[in-house]
């Protein structure tokens, strides 16, 4: 009730202009000609993961998140860049965009800040405007027409329902928090989309999670995938007190113990009641790792994956369908996943591929494009999220030519170039492989990837600690021929966005991919999708009967996923990769000056200029504003 009388008061701090789309819709019709044509934008931003995405007369045709442009990772501000970017992609200026849809409501978000009683100095209360979003909008990228606005939620349920291809599915959206809610139930149909049950804040799955990935020493909002990566390492012996922390009640609701949370008003997540109970303290960022952080690992990912299996039972029998979506932070934890669809109830699952905030731009466009059209932009499934910057033949010959550095130019020699990288790859040398459209969330998938030999045995380490400079204990992912997924992974269907866990059953020895539980990450790898990255892995087949390759993300640990050809410069010098292929490009270390590495970075980060450092993220405590 308290949370309703503050939406209620807050309600007159902002004027949210929402109406007048159908005259604004006619004259952008006029305007071009009578033909019909619809331009949405679709914005998230001002909370973890600032992101753009453009509907151009229904069909996707642009989405990548600011961070890729800005190199301030997980950056919040408003999405200037890659509004920019949409745009030229799209072929459009700001005239051309007839709604811009914003993916959360910020009246009803003020209200459960206050309500929470954070403890806000006087410099975020300009963040906590609840105008800051329109305004921002209308004065920093120039628009001056309808905004629409949907509640967080909805805005995640629409970005994995309107793109699974499903025509009526279950939804569950699980996050930190969105206005109020941290777990909705929903059902979609066509294109209606109903959000029917709701826990809301301050009990929440994600900030559970959240608050054992502060405890174990790793920062908040970024951290939490380490988690799932260090639980098989240990055994779930903390099971029950972590029930202790998350309590199950009947249907789909839970609570949180409050008492040993201290996320509401203090600095970090837990309270001193937490320590109690595991009877350890909190680990220091870059402590040592010991039995106890394995073992509490494991406890809190068994325990998320028991609630989250119990909640989708329940919502199986509310809305008896064979089709399950799912969305928002928590939908990243691919182990749950893998399990919710082994064991659940559901015989389909789709998870939105940017499914943390950056992907509601997605769900606010979609649903944008249903208010304006009466119907949904699309029935066919997402088949890709090569959505992101490229760049053109004579732009990268220039880029490269001006380097100065040795090179070698595949240009129209396709074959050739990919059984030169085949070479190095063979001889376990480590690749940064630029191929076309940037993919649009937290996967590589093949456009920016750092790819390795998977039956090399000492890959692992070399790529955590030479190349990606990361935790020893990290595994790496799997990217297969789609036509041999099954000989070599307990997998029977198709998953091309690296969003489910499940067994390696191969015969070959796979150490390169193959987490100490016997599991993998697989990226099913279609020729019609990503027909280079196909060529690439199907060579490395025909050389060494192993149809897959080691594929990571395109960074080094604190940076975005590169974006340009000049990031992947950097990032080629800092991870100190054996070969770059930029398009049609090849740069190998071993022809380089000795000193260019050093030439590089000097230039790129002078002396008392960090920024490039800089993370939008708190390391103790979850981002509220």
């Amino acid at each position: 009730m308290a949370h309703l009388i503050l939406g209620g008061i807050f309600q007159s701090l902002t004027s949210i202009h929402c109406g007048g789309h159908t005259n604004w819709v006619t004259l952008a019709r006029l305007k071009r000609g009578g033909v019909f044509e619809m331009n949405i934008i679709g914005i998230s931003a001002f909370y973890h993961d600032a992101a753009c995405c453009l509907l151009k007369n229904g069909k996707l045709v642009a989405a990548a998140s600011e961070e890729r442009f800005t190199r301030v990772k997980y950056d919040p501000r408003l999405p200037v860049n890659a509004f920019r970017y949409c745009l030229e992609k799209g072929g459009l200026t700001v005239a051309d965009i007839d709604a811009v849809a914003y993916y959360e409501n910020p009246v009803p978000k003020l209200a459960r800040q206050l309500w929470s009683g954070l403890n806000h100095s006087v410099g975020d209360l300009p963040q906590m405007d609840p105008g800051r979003p329109q305004a921002a909008i209308m004065e920093r990228l120039g628009y001056d027409g309808p905004i629409h606005f949907f509640d967080h939620h909805q805005s995640h349920g629409a970005s994995a329902f309107f793109y699974s291809g499903f025509q009526e599915s279950a939804l569950l959206v699980v996050d930190g928090v969105g206005e109020w809610a941290s777990t909705s139930y929903g059902f979609g149909q066509g294109s209606e989309l109903e959000l029917f049950h709701q826990v809301e804040f301050p009990h929440s799955l994600g900030l559970l999670y959240g608050t054992i990935t502060a405890f174990l020493g790793f920062r908040v909002n970024d951290g939490e995938y380490k988690v799932m990566g260090l639980a098989p390492y240990g055994k779930p012996v903390y099971g029950e007190k972590i029930r202790q922390l998350a309590i199950t009640e009947p249907g789909g609701d839970y609570r949180l113990d409050m008492k040993y949370f201290d996320f509401l008003t203090g600095p970090r997540m837990y309270s001193e009641a937490l320590c109690d109970l595991l009877g350890h303290p909190p680990r220091k960022e870059d402590g040592p790792l010991e039995s106890f952080h394995f073992d509490l690992a494991c406890s809190v990912q068994f325990v998320l994956e028991e609630i989250l299996l119990e909640k989708a039972h329940w919502l199986y029998s509310e809305k008896q369908t064979a089709h399950l979506c799912m969305a928002g932070g928590v939908a990243l934890n691919c182990v749950a996943n893998g399990r919710i669809l082994r064991e659940g109830p559901f015989k389909k699952l789709f998870v939105q591929p940017a499914a943390g905030d950056a992907g509601g731009c997605l769900g606010a466009a979609a649903l944008a494009h249903i208010k304006l059209n009466g119907e949904r932009h699309s029935k066919e499934a997402m088949g890709h999220v090569f959505l992101g910057p490229s760049w053109k033949a004579p732009e990268m010959d220039r880029l490269v030519k001006a380097t100065g550095l040795p090179f070698q130019d595949f240009s129209n020699r396709e074959s050739l170039l990919l059984e030169t990288v085949v070479d190095g790859l063979a001889e376990n040398k480590v690749v940064g492989w630029f191929h076309g459209a940037m993919e649009f969330g937290p996967r590589a998938l093949g456009a920016r990837s750092i790819l390795a030999n998977p039956l090399d045995p000492h890959i692992r380490d070399v790529l955590n600690a030479a190349v990606k400079k990361r935790e020893s204990f990290r595994p790496f992912a799997p990217s297969v021929l789609a036509s041999h997924a099954r000989d070599h992974f307990d997998l029977d269907h198709a998953s091309p966005f690296m969003l489910e866990i499940c067994q390696v059953t191969s015969e070959q020895k796979l150490p390169g991919i193959t987490h100490v539980n016997g599991s993998a990450r697989p990226q099913t790898v279609d020729p019609t999708r990503s027909p280079r990255y196909a060529a690439l892995i199907e060579t490395f087949y025909q050389r060494t009967g192993c149809p897959m390759l080691v594929n990571t993300s395109f960074n080094v640990r604190g940076e975005p996923i590169v974006c340009s050809p000049i990031d992947a410069l950097f990032c080629f010098a800092q991870a100190e990769l054996d070969l770059l292929v930029l398009e049609d490009y090849l740069l190998d270390r071993k022809d380089l000056p000795p000193n260019w590495s050093q030439l590089l970075n000097a230039w790129r980060s002078p002396p008392g200029n960090s920024s490039r450092a800089r993370s939008a993220i708190s390391e103790n405590l979850y981002t509220f504003v």
